[in-house]
């Protein structure tokens, strides 16, 4: 392979987390800044994220809450509001595209605390230059689109989608190069499918918590 065709490394990436869902279920609140073991959601990503790549987006419809904690000395962290009309993950992933200085973004859902390091590396480690889009294959044989690597190549074919009007993230899939992580990789990274457990309700929320108290403890008592 020559040096001109590699694959973009770690250093060459950007990270983009969505924080700008309406969370009506939960009543409107801030989900990235919910705190799970005393600790915002969005510290949790942070960490698994900033050590990884070169720049950390926060992507949401209006600054808000965040455009604080983007400003704060060494924060780390670059607010990217929505260029699109409409509120959807996929206007979310298009304005994280849009503002990367990188050509490739890996996008995770702002409500995931528990988004394990060993999924982001096999996710990295799976990148080919001539990917677009790199997301895992679950068990049920669907695609888990907000846990996944995009390419800017996807950009016009992801505006053509929206200006029609229709935000169903894997529906441009087929105009541009996917390579599924393989089950057998995403189980060996994440058995127990932790990175893709959200908090869309009050109820998710303290199934969460309860999930983090559970994997603290069982790193504790380690020998």
């Amino acid at each position: 392979m020559k040096c001109s065709e590699r694959a973009p490394r770690p250093a060459q990436l950007s990270a983009a987390i969505l924080v700008g869902g309406a969370a009506t279920r939960m009543g409107g609140a801030a989900k990235a800044l919910l705190t799970v073991q005393g600790r915002p959601i969005l510290d949790w990503l942070i960490d698994v994220l900033a050590p990884r790549f070169c720049e950390l987006l926060l992507v949401a419809k209006e600054a808000g809450p965040y455009r604080t904690l983007c400003d704060r000395p060494g924060s780390g962290l670059r607010l990217a509001l929505d260029v699109l009309p409409g509120r959807s993950s996929l206007t979310g992933i298009h304005a994280a595209l849009e503002h990367a200085s990188c050509s490739h973004v890996f996008l995770t859902a702002g409500d995931t605390p528990l988004l394990r390091p060993q999924l982001v590396d096999a996710l990295l480690e799976h990148l080919r230059p001539e990917d677009d889009v790199v997301l895992p294959l679950k068990p049920d044989g669907y695609f888990e689109p907000l846990c996944a690597l995009y390419s800017r190549r996807c950009l016009p074919h992801i505006a053509a989608q929206l200006a029609c009007g229709d935000h169903k993230i894997i529906r441009f899939f087929d105009k541009v190069h996917v390579n599924p992580l393989p089950l057998d990789h995403l189980l060996r990274a994440d058995p127990d499918l932790c990175s893709f457990r959200n908090a869309n309700t009050p109820d998710e929320l303290r199934s969460l918590r309860a999930l983090a108290a559970e994997i603290s403890h069982s790193q504790e008592t380690l020998p």
